[in-house]
C-alpha cells in the first residue's frame, strides 16, 4: 500500500513538501516516482529516484524547482516543491517499480497510491 501526503493550497512561488509512505513491501527493493495528473489532461512524469538515492531524475518542467529523496528506513519518498507555479496544479501520485525499462512510463509501476491534491493559487 502506498499513501501520499502534504498537498495542499498554496500562493504562486511557494513550497510544499509531499511525502509517499510505503506499507508491505520493503522500499528498498523499489524504484520510486512521482506522477501528476491535472485537470482535463492525462498523467504525467514528475521525477523518480533510484533504489539508493544515488540517481534521480527529472521532467524538464520542473527540473530546478523539486527535489525527490528517499528514506528506505523510514520506508518513505518525499517531493519537495519549491517555486511552484499554477501550471503545478493536479493530484500528485506516488509509484512503485520493481524493474524500469522505460522510467516515465506509466506501465512500468507496479504499485501506486490514491494521490494528494496540490493547487497553486493567489
Amino acid at each position: 500500500q502506498i499513501v501520499e501526503s502534504g498537498g495542499g493550497l498554496v500562493h504562486p512561488g511557494g513550497s510544499l513538501n509531499l511525502s509517499c509512505a510505503v506499507f508491505g513491501v520493503a522500499l528498498e527493493y523499489y524504484g520510486m516516482a512521482w506522477f501528476r495528473q491535472a485537470p482535463g489532461k492525462e498523467r504525467e512524469f514528475v521525477s523518480a529516484v533510484g533504489w539508493s538515492s544515488g540517481f534521480t531524475y527529472y521532467a524538464d518542467s520542473v527540473k530546478g524547482r523539486f527535489a525527490i529523496s528517499r528514506d528506505n528506513g523510514k520506508n518513505t519518498v518525499y517531493l519537495q516543491m519549491n517555486s511552484l507555479k499554477p501550471d503545478d496544479t493536479a493530484v500528485y501520485y506516488c509509484a512503485a517499480a520493481q524493474f524500469w525499462r522505460q522510467i516515465s512510463a506509466m506501465a512500468d509501476y507496479d504499485y501506486w497510491g490514491q494521490g494528494t491534491q496540490v493547487t497553486v493559487s493567489s
